[in-house]
């Protein structure tokens, strides 16, 4: 299969560039993927389409603020690190720019000296391997010092960094949020368990591999980045029970999704467990746990459309686009949402 198969013309106009002031204000199209119809309506009417006894899987990761600007101690030159993957206490795995900069052994300051760094190797992807020095909890200096990493294709400043992550988010590791969540309230969600709905938690540290463009022409050559998941007893028992008695699994975003496929096996069912996925699923995959998903609207070419097209199939969901496209719905992190059931 042809990565073009999954092109379409995006105007950039329609590329959301801030998030509304209304988290569950955002628009919503329904695709039933089995009569091929869509509905349009607003995200807070998710409601109306859960059922009792059905569960939603949330990913309760949260974003780190793991963009660092500071200088390197020889020249005063700028640098960027973006933290990418912790190895130790003290070291990440990070990228630099302007990499020049980084050599092994190259050592930067940042907030007037608070965090120091050093380079200790560069990998063969680019990447570097950065020891940090300071004083204190790692976490209360980088709250302090780094910026939120948003998506290269948002240009504006964000207010609010909290409009970033989920309300639910509490698990600290990402380097980009789960944005199918980002359209929740609480009061929505107290609304959905007073349903009867199950609501069940995963974890998913999502990588700014998510971003990288598919740079091969077929896509059974891609290669996917590896991203760290765990998933505790008490969602497995959760999950197991609802395809036992026959109801739907409802993932929230594509991270969601690939966890639950990572960890589900040929009987339909999840234990407790964690590691490493880089699980790619496109047309021809065969779904063990998911069963319905909530989603953004992605990026022309990507592993995010290919997925959502092995889900509700390619022709549904380029006619989806399209219509999304010609209603004006807005794009990627910050726009509207999908539910494909």
């Amino acid at each position: 299969m042809k990565v073009s198969d999954f092109s379409f013309d995006l105007p950039e106009e329609l590329i959301a560039q801030h998030p509304l002031k209304e988290r569950d204000a955002s628009r919503l199209m329904v695709l039933d993927k089995y009569k091929e119809s869509v509905e349009h309506k607003i995200f807070r009417d998710i409601i109306d389409y859960l059922n009792e006894g059905d569960t939603l899987v949330l990913n309760d990761t949260r974003v780190l603020p793991a963009r660092l600007i500071g200088e390197k101690v020889s020249s005063g030159g700028k640098i960027e690190f973006l933290l990418l993957k912790r190895l130790s206490q003290n070291q990440w795995e990070c990228l630099s720019k302007p990499g020049k900069r980084a050599k092994p052994g190259a050592e930067f300051l940042f907030g007037d000296g608070k965090l120091k760094a050093e380079v200790i190797e560069v990998l063969e992807n680019g990447n570097r391997i950065i020891d940090f020095k300071y004083s204190g909890v790692f976490e209360q200096i980088l709250d302090e010092l780094g910026e939120m990493p948003l998506p290269p294709y948002i240009h504006e400043t964000l207010e609010d960094r909290e409009r970033y992550q989920t309300v639910y988010s509490r698990e600290e590791g990402s380097a980009a949020a789960p944005t199918a969540g980002l359209h929740f309230t609480r009061e929505l969600l107290d609304k959905i368990k007073d349903k009867k709905v199950n609501i069940a938690y995963i974890t998913l540290h999502v990588g700014l591999g998510t971003f990288r463009p598919v740079k091969v022409n077929t896509i059974e050559d891609h290669e996917m980045h590896s991203e760290f998941y765990i998933m505790n007893r008490e969602t497995a028992d959760i999950i197991n029970e609802t395809k036992r008695r026959g109801n739907r699994v409802i993932a929230v975003g594509t991270t969601s999704c690939r966890t639950l496929e990572t960890i589900g096996d040929t009987n339909s069912t999840v234990r407790e467990q964690s590691g490493w996925t880089d699980i790619f699923i496109y047309p021809g995959y065969k779904f063990k746990i998911v069963d319905a998903l909530i989603t953004n609207f992605h990026l022309p070419e990507s592993t995010l459309i290919m997925l959502v097209s092995a889900l509700a199939g390619r022709e549904n969901i380029i006619n989806a686009y399209n219509i999304a496209i010609r209603e004006k719905y807005r794009f990627f992190s910050f726009g509207d949402a999908m539910f494909i059931k």
